[in-house]
């Protein structure tokens, strides 16, 4: 396992790479979550091949988070990327249209979107009748339009904008799925780069691989009867992996799971539905049966659950440095969730490469999915974080 972290600015660290030498490309860039661009100014920037500067902070007052990244940047992404390597990126569902714009004009394809669930966002809300109420204790007590005129609010504009806000409360992080192009068809190019397909197997949903008996009903036949505790493993059958990977997931937080109906799955599709092909492609894959589960609850297990622990993001922090024992980082993603997003676009034994490294959950996951990893982070106290959660976990899992 090669790991290899890199402190500066991505924009001059990329031109370090060879071209055509990372896998896949897995990252959370800044969401530029400040106030809107004019959008001509940035599209003239953008189509004329230069970067548009942002002035101003972002989420929690960063600055570095105050735009999204340009074409610029994905334009040497691009390069280093195999052909047919896919890029996944997390963007903020208010600027998602800004940051897959600018990896469309730097050549990708976008190829999906999967959306994170999650149950821990708060609002980031104007309370108009606070605001009001706070604006009654001023003197003089005047709100100037953007006209220049002069309103005097009163107690019964803040008794009727009580209530009002200015934002929904956050519960999803859209990621983009991009493809860099390549010539010929997917099985060329999988034999000769190890990219441009997706690793389903390794990502099915379900963390359990279970026995199926044979029918007693059908000799011969399966019973296709997987119940929820799961199967006894020293029953005679074969092995029935877990479901298709969707284009969603969730965090399993209780406010997630609450918005899924309980259903009931009886797996009894005919046979001639089972072999049956949509455009060629067959519903059976390398005699996984993921359609087949006989099972009940919620409708949530049918998606990925990223459970985040608690102690993830501050894990090997305390082991590794006497000053930094929390990670103060404002995004940190759940490790569980980079290494699903890690098995399902990167080859075995693929390069990884992380431009907006942050505090190394990217890197994490790939340690532990045994993947070689590029990051790179401009903060260098962030730098430090990660480079210390990356280091705990190699120590960890590959002790020297």
């Amino acid at each position: 396992m090669n790991i290899n972290l890199l402190h500066g600015d991505c924009l001059e660290l990329l031109d370090s790479l060879p071209e055509n030498s990372v896998d896949s490309i897995i990252t959370d860039p800044p969401y530029g979550l400040s106030k809107a661009p004019d959008m001509t100014e940035v599209l003239t920037h953008w189509l004329n091949g230069d970067d548009y500067e942002h002035r101003g902070s972002g989420f929690m007052g960063k600055t570095w988070d105050s735009f999204v990244p340009g074409p610029s940047v994905w334009r040497r992404c691009l390069a280093v990327l195999k052909p047919g390597g896919h890029l996944l990126s997390f963007f903020g569902s208010r600027t998602y249209d800004l940051g897959t714009t600018a990896i469309r004009l730097a050549g990708f394809e976008i190829r999906d979107q999967i959306m994170w669930v999650y149950g821990s966002g708060f609002p980031k809300s104007h309370n108009l009748g606070r605001a009001i109420d706070k604006a009654l204790g001023i003197k003089p007590t005047v709100i100037p339009y953007a006209e220049g005129d002069l309103h005097v609010p009163t107690s019964q504009d803040a008794k009727n904008w009580d209530g009002w806000g200015t934002a929904l409360k956050p519960a999803h992080e859209p990621i983009c799925v991009a493809r860099k192009p390549f010539t010929g068809s997917v099985v060329q190019n999988v034999l000769k780069h190890g990219t441009g397909a997706m690793n389903i197997n390794a990502t099915r949903v379900g963390t359990e691989t279970r026995y199926n008996p044979r029918s007693h009903n059908k000799p011969g036949g399966l019973s296709l009867n997987m119940s929820v505790c799961g199967m006894p493993e020293d029953g005679v059958g074969s092995l029935v992996s877990g479901r298709w990977p969707a284009n969603f997931c969730h965090d399993g937080s209780e406010e997630v799971l609450n918005l899924f109906p309980h259903s009931t799955s009886n797996g009894n599709r005919s046979e001639a539905s089972r072999q049956a092909s949509v455009k060629g492609t067959s519903w059976l894959m390398d005699n996984h049966m993921s359609q087949e589960y006989s099972d009940s609850g919620s409708v949530a297990r049918y998606f990925y659950c990223a459970k985040a622990s608690k102690q993830d993001r501050d894990e090997g922090l305390h082991m590794m440095s006497e000053t930094q024992t929390r990670n103060p980082h404002p995004t940190v993603k759940p490790t569980s969730l980079m290494a699903w997003l890690c098995r399902l676009v990167t080859p075995t034994g693929g390069v990884i490469l992380d431009p907006f490294m942050g505090s190394g959950s990217t890197g994490k996951a790939a340690v532990i999915e045994d993947f070689d990893f590029i990051g790179m982070e401009s903060d260098s106290d962030y730098f430090d974080i990660a480079r210390q959660r990356i280091a705990f976990k190699q120590n960890q899992l590959h002790p020297s």
